[in-house]
């Protein structure tokens, strides 16, 4: 019986070359369509360079076409879990130019409305970010609890994700009869739940193996790219708009708001934190529909022209997103429509630090950072 031995030489122009991996533009992980273009040296990330703009609308040039009406329903669209919030900005932003006071009850509604989309915003990553890891049954619970808390915004607003409930001077229209009871119910549905997550994702030791000591992300990195929210004060940042520049009704809220913060910087940081504030986004909605309880009825808007025109100025105005920091710049001629209308979207600073943070890295490791980075990629195009 013969043998034959057959020897396979790769030279050695092999042991330095680089391969370049394409993650995306479509891979399941990444709330949309973004490519992160790798250069590995075997399982290691060497560089790391996110490619963005597969789903740019051009939304800030539309904004320059519409009249400060009809720029709510495209304000409302880039980050799709935030709709309500993203809103918020713009007609703030209005309001604001005018000089407009809104009605109370308006303030508060507004205040719970935001609070109850951040939760909505939050349970989304809370379940999708185990299933990145390989964790399939959070998201079901992630999904019930947003069921319970969408209906009863469906039931104001008409919408399920795209909202239209802000107008500037307020609301489109008042709560509907028994709304606040059936509120309360829901909020008090979904906290009875949580501990869900508490005991089925962090209590589990192969998602904190996953995720602890991975991807730390350092403060300096943090102030150098820009980055806010929850990503931010899972590094030690502690910076939250809503207590440090309080806008709506978050001011009378101080003794409610607790702005939690982690030293870490790490995945499993990140997650705790997005945990820790959709508890006590919890405890604020209660708060205002307890004070909603006590407001006598009036008014939720303010009669406006037929043709509305912010007086000629500029200015800035930045909500506390759910995401990070949202901003709109605003300059007007004096028309019905912005002269200028410039985005400042909370994901499109977040995820640049992926530059600085997945070199060194490894190739199994990339997906657990990059989903702890909680982005919408329409946050990122615009």
């Amino acid at each position: 019986m013969t043998q034959t031995e057959t020897t396979v030489g790769i030279g050695g122009a092999a042991e330095s070359t680089d391969m370049v991996l394409n993650i995306g533009p479509q891979h399941p992980s990444t709330h949309g369509v973004l490519r992160l273009r790798l250069v590995l040296d075997g399982e290691r990330i060497e560089h790391a360079e996110p490619v963005v703009g597969y789903m740019h609308r051009g939304a800030e040039k539309l904004f320059e076409a519409r009249d400060y009406r009809q720029i709510i329903v495209l304000a409302n669209r880039h980050d799709w879990l935030s709709a309500f919030s993203n809103e918020l900005g713009v007609v703030l932003g209005v309001e604001r130019m005018l000089g407009m006071e809104v009605p109370e009850r308006a303030v508060w509604t507004r205040t719970l409305l935001a609070e109850l989309n951040r939760v909505l915003n939050h349970l989304m990553f809370l379940g999708s970010y185990p299933l990145e890891l390989g964790g399939i049954t959070p998201v079901f619970h992630s999904f019930r609890e947003r069921e319970v808390l969408q209906n009863v915004m469906e039931e104001l607003s008409g919408g399920r994700m795209h909202y239209m409930f802000n107008r500037v001077g307020g609301l489109k229209d008042d709560l509907p009869a028994g709304w606040r009871d059936r509120a309360r119910q829901a909020v008090a549905a979904v906290r009875g739940r949580m501990d869900t997550f508490d005991k089925l994702v962090l209590g589990n030791e192969i998602f904190r193996g996953r995720t602890r000591g991975v991807g730390v992300l350092s403060p300096e990195l943090v102030h150098a790219y820009g980055v806010s929210g929850p990503i931010a004060r899972a590094s030690g940042v502690d910076f939250d708009l809503r207590r440090d520049e309080p806008y709506l009704a978050y001011g009378e809220l101080a003794d409610v708001l607790r702005v939690a913060t982690r030293s870490e910087g790490d995945c499993l940081a990140r997650f705790e934190l997005l945990l820790d504030q959709t508890h006590n986004s919890l405890d604020l909605a209660d708060a205002c529909l307890d004070r909603l309880a006590e407001l006598p009825p009036g008014p939720v808007n303010q009669r406006l022209p037929k043709v509305l025109k912010a007086p000629e100025g500029a200015t800035y105005t930045w909500t506390e997103n759910p995401l990070g920091l949202n901003g709109y710049y605003l300059v007007s001629k004096g028309e019905k429509t912005p002269h200028r209308l410039k985005l400042r979207s909370a994901s499109f600073n977040n995820i640049q630090a992926l530059t600085e943070l997945l070199p060194g890295t490894l190739v199994a490791d990339m997906v657990a950072i990059l989903g702890s980075f909680f982005f919408v990629v329409g946050d990122i195009d615009k």
